[in-house]
């Protein structure tokens, strides 16, 4: 039942609100807009505050629900563990979507809010801090994920369950930046707001 739940929650990650979010509200394909990222910064860029925030909401949550059902089922840090990462891994590679989905950092967040709350929270105060200073989302996304695991093991003692799936997923999402890095390097990254 417990590796159910961990397919479960890989689908549940496979349901990319950005690309339903948009069909509704436009008829297109975010994918095809913009960067071409099915996230919520790109739905934001493309389609406004509102959409975008709709999105980053939704997918946040469905990391969360992952994590939080499993919670109901068991109290196994490698089963929670497994779901957090295969919630994220779903967003990244949806099944629904012919496997191109976000850059899963909404939904890393959900997920692991609930798996290791206290350090995900620093984590998300240096993704805030670090795109306030810069007005780079990439960024602040980037350092925010790799932080995620040492914060998790070294100030708050997290499983090491919790851990190892903080830093595969942190590995995915920085996986998925490797173009804004290379941006980022050139200094041709986009900022937040910026043209």
């Amino acid at each position: 039942m417990r590796e159910i739940f961990v397919v479960l929650a890989y689908l549940l990650g496979s349901v990319s609100f950005s690309i339903i979010v948009v069909r509704l509200i436009a008829r297109k394909d975010i994918r095809e807009e913009g960067s071409g990222n099915a996230g919520a910064t790109n739905v934001l860029r493309n389609h406004g505050a509102k959409a975008g925030i709709a999105v980053a909401l939704l997918d946040i949550g469905k990391g969360a629900a992952a994590v939080w059902a499993m919670e109901r089922l068991t109290a196994d840090p490698r089963y929670l563990a497994a779901a957090a990462f295969a919630v994220v891994l779903g967003h990244v590679f949806p099944a629904f979507f012919r496997f191109r989905g976000g850059k899963g950092v909404a939904t890393m967040v959900g997920a692991f809010l609930v798996l290791t709350p206290g350090a995900t929270a620093v984590a998300m105060a240096l993704f805030v801090v670090v795109v306030a200073l810069t007005r780079y989302v990439s960024l602040g996304s980037v350092l925010g994920a790799s932080a995620l695991p040492p914060i998790a093991h070294f100030l708050f003692g997290a499983s090491d369950p919790a851990v190892l799936a903080a830093g595969a997923a942190a590995l995915v999402v920085l996986s998925r930046h490797v173009e804004n890095l290379k941006r980022l390097a050139a200094g041709t990254e986009r900022r937040l707001g910026g043209k």
